[in-house]
């Protein structure tokens, strides 16, 4: 704000105008998750002057959940490689992913277009694709889930099949089978809390390393979850759940955004990687051809 009343970044001052700053509440937000909780600085997938893109580890929180316990979560970490780059902007989290996913979550940098990019997420105008491990061969092909759902009433934690629930369609498509297990690639069409991970385990695939979702819906295994290699070698494993891809017209800047997220270690020792990657491909020339 100058003597003259409120100014934007884009204004000419006249030469001995005083500027008086004026923190904003989004800023004031923020601090919850700042910078010096980080353990680490995010891994930017994407970045504009409006928004970022982060690689998010599982096990981490997107951001705080107000009890302290976990204050080095994915929001402090890309307000520390935002600090890292010089920058004063701190990140307003747009979407968010349970903590034992891995991969893409989007963040607003300039509060005056926030509105426009929750609009996107909202609206569902953003293509998404996650990646999962289930056990068993999944049916070839594509498959469309659409069992509606609500929250479990003795577990709060959980959600479940419901008639009276929320309708939701997830669609699948089998990438590939190796071994006892299935590489699936998943396009979420609503964004209802747990979905994937309940229409996979409901119709009898769940997520490897899901820690409350089993066959049928039903509890899990024991956690953690230990899955054989292809050596041989039996290993411990987190939830094998991954935002892969997330792909949008930028309501700023009108141009196409198209962001994928390295998969996480276990993925790659599951499976072979240049058969996956080839698999990948093929499933996502199908899903272009099907039109997304």
């Amino acid at each position: 704000m100058s003597d003259a009343g409120p100014v934007r970044l884009t204004d000419t001052l006249e030469e001995g105008s005083s500027v008086k700053l004026v923190a904003s509440q989004a800023i004031e937000r923020e601090v919850k998750d700042p910078a010096e909780n980080a353990s680490q600085p995010a891994h930017l997938l994407y970045q504009d002057p409006f928004i970022v893109i982060a690689s998010k580890p599982a096990g981490i929180l997107v951001h705080s959940d107000g009890t302290g316990r976990e204050p080095d979560t994915l929001t402090a970490q890309v307000n520390a490689a935002l600090e890292e780059q010089g920058l004063i902007s701190t990140a307003q989290v747009l979407q968010r992913l349970d903590k034992d996913t891995s991969g893409c979550v989007l963040f607003s940098l300039c509060p005056d277009f926030q509105a426009a990019f929750d609009a996107l997420v909202a609206g569902h105008a953003m293509h998404k694709y996650y990646l999962a491990v289930v056990k068993g061969s999944f049916p070839e092909g594509v498959t469309k889930l659409s069992a509606p759902l609500g929250r479990d009433r003795h577990d709060p934690r959980r959600m479940r099949v419901a008639s009276s629930g929320k309708s939701c369609l997830s669609i699948v498509r089998r990438v590939m089978y190796e071994k006892g297990y299935s590489l699936v690639l998943v396009a979420p069409k609503t964004g209802r809390k747990h979905q994937i991970r309940v229409h996979l385990a409901f119709r009898g695939f769940p997520i490897v390393g899901d820690p409350l979702y089993g066959a049928g819906g039903g509890p899990a295994l024991p956690h953690p979850e230990r899955v054989q290699l292809p050596n041989g070698e039996m290993v411990a494993t987190t939830l094998l759940l991954h935002c892969w891809e997330e792909r949008f017209i930028h309501p700023v800047m009108g141009e196409e955004v198209s962001v994928r997220a390295p998969l996480t270690e276990m993925f790659l020792r599951l499976f072979e990687v240049k058969e996956m990657r080839k698999a990948l491909q093929n499933a996502m020339k199908l899903e272009e051809k099907r039109g997304m």
